[in-house]
């Protein structure tokens, strides 16, 4: 008898490509991922699981070198991003077919934040791409979406790990992930200096915009950070806080926790190795989650 997950991922930029791993190693040991919701890559990694497609997904992101990433990149003007983000989904398309969430064989929730009205919408129907696409406009670096009129940003502003809204099945067991928990990471991954690497993401123009607004953020001090990257771990630091918090007022019969200092917000070249570190957790915790259960079986 399979054992039944109801599955929630949270956000993390590219640390959520950890959850691929994640997803694996719960498949490997015998469980049955019956629901999933997730906020940002979350949202994007559970919905491509849930339309049956995370194998070819996982080929191709795994596949991306900087220069690929680099190329992804489609830098805008903005004053609402710099990141429009439409490069990389016409390039999943090509693979990985839109569909109605409705239709998929795994319910489904992407969650996105109503910005004006300040609240979470939940996306259990209506176009997957539209809904990941909006789960996924972190504030100031990718542009919003708008759907129906409403101007949506990233699901992680309000509720970065969506413990909250998922279907639950009888007899299921909660399992949350957590890719920005603010624990100690045992193997060092060689985290990039982010305003170079974003630098060279963005071909050279963000140095430009930095320049032009460097006279909103006068420094001298030679540690001191640079526009985006303040921005990025900023941005980070709170939507880690705020998933601690929700998961201490909504806690998960297992929950997986990776470090966010794991990677960097951008480093998706790094797939190989965030899969790896998903099924690392993942295993880890499972076996002290089996031996909570069963403590007379550790002995």
């Amino acid at each position: 008898m399979e054992k039944k997950v109801a599955l929630v991922l949270g956000s993390g930029g590219a640390r959520g490509i950890a959850h691929i791993g994640v997803i694996h190693e719960l498949i490997e040991q015998g469980f049955q991922i019956t629901s999933i919701s997730g906020a940002s890559i979350g949202a994007v990694i559970g919905g491509i699981y849930a339309s049956g497609k995370l194998d070819d997904y996982e080929k191709w992101v795994c596949s991306l070198d900087k220069f690929d990433v680099f190329n992804l990149i489609d830098f805008t003007l903005s004053t609402s991003g710099i990141i429009k983000a439409d490069k990389v989904f016409h390039e999943i398309r090509k693979f990985i077919p839109d569909r109605n969430i409705e239709t998929l064989p795994i319910p489904f929730t992407a969650i996105a934040t109503d910005i004006r009205n300040k609240k979470e919408i939940c996306f259990t129907s209506g176009s997957l791409y539209e809904a990941i696409r909006a789960s996924i406009s972190i504030p100031m670096v990718v542009t919003p979406a708008y759907i129906n009129g409403i101007l949506l940003v990233d699901g992680g502003v309000l509720n970065p790990v969506p413990v909250n809204q998922i279907k639950r099945n009888p007899g299921d067991t909660l399992v949350a992930v957590n890719v920005t928990a603010q624990i100690p990471f045992d193997k060092k991954m060689d985290i990039e200096k982010k305003n170079g690497y974003i630098n060279n993401l963005t071909n050279g123009r963000l140095k430009a915009v930095q320049e032009k607004l460097s006279h909103l953020f006068p420094s001298n001090k030679k540690d001191s950070m640079g526009y985006f990257e303040l921005m990025t771990e900023t941005t980070g630091l709170m939507l880690s806080q705020i998933a601690k918090l929700n998961l201490e007022l909504n806690p998960p019969d297992l929950l997986i926790e990776i470090s966010r200092q794991v990677c960097g917000t951008f480093e998706f070249h790094k797939a190989k190795e965030l899969v790896e570190a998903g099924k690392v957790a993942a295993r880890k915790a499972l076996e002290n989650y089996s031996v909570a259960l069963h403590p007379e079986s550790s002995k």
